[in-house]
């Protein structure tokens, strides 16, 4: 039988399970299955809220009862707004869009990118954690993105800092960053390939590489529809409840993880 071995003391040049979740490890590390329970329920999930929101939305949606709802909207906007058809309701926002937004897309390629990031970086770290931490990890950075950006698109109707712009906000890439951010905790050294680049990078060079460019996007070094901030409150309270579940924090959970 193959030897046991932790998944953060594997390092092969090709592996399935690890981290970085699309290698196969010869007489190591051997996962009883590619796909996860939590995480293949969170792909299932996503797939179905995306059906919905194409056939009750449409797609590229800019409005629509889904999107209206669940999607996540500034607080203190007014009611009405002026739009090129003259004047139009504005999306109001509700807790619970909180979460509800991390289910919703943009496009096919929206959800393809953040459902294959998930599986790509999540297999290994809901396989360390286990299917409860992992949920837990997941829904944290889900509700720690929301919230960043909600006090950021917030901020000019709130307090009058910056410019005033309703736009929603949707995707799960604040989940999808958390993860990351405990990946790169748990295995800083295992080395993934990402396209353009021909040579491997180590988890936590690639988790600092997307902070830095979440940074210099959410402070105008660039111009996109990214949600940075969403991606910086997923990827800190990511960060967060791994250093507290590993004792690294003032205050320590009852049972720490190694």
């Amino acid at each position: 039988p193959p030897p046991t071995a932790h998944p953060s003391q594997l390092r092969p040049a090709t592996a399935v399970g690890v981290c970085p979740g699309l290698r196969l490890v010869t007489n190591a590390y051997r996962p009883t299955s590619l796909l996860p329970e939590v995480i293949k329920n969170l792909l299932i999930i996503n797939g179905l809220f995306f059906l919905a929101q194409v056939v009750i939305d449409g797609l590229p949606a800019l409005s629509g009862p889904m999107l209206d709802w669940l999607a996540l909207w500034p607080v203190g906007t007014p009611e009405v707004a002026r739009s090129g058809d003259g004047v139009a309701a504005v999306p109001q926002f509700y807790p619970w869009q909180l979460v509800t937004t991390a289910f919703l897309h943009g496009g096919i390629w929206h959800l393809v990118f953040n459902m294959y990031g998930l599986f790509l970086f999540g297999a290994g770290v809901e396989r360390t954690l286990g299917q409860r931490r992992f949920l837990i990890l997941y829904v944290g950075a889900v509700l720690g993105a929301g919230l960043l950006q909600l006090a950021v698109v917030s901020a000019p109707f709130v307090a009058g800092v910056g410019s005033p712009s309703i736009f929603p906000t949707v995707g799960a890439s604040g989940g999808l960053l958390g993860v990351v951010a405990a990946c790169a905790i748990l295995f800083p050294r295992d080395e993934i390939y990402i396209i353009p680049f021909p040579f491997p990078i180590q988890m936590r060079w690639l988790a600092a590489g997307y902070v830095v460019l979440d940074l210099l996007g959410g402070f105008g070094a660039y111009n996109s529809r990214i949600a940075h901030f969403a991606h910086l409150g997923g990827f800190a309270t990511g960060a967060l409840m791994i250093l507290f579940w590993r004792g690294r924090l003032p205050f320590r959970p009852r049972t720490r993880l190694a």
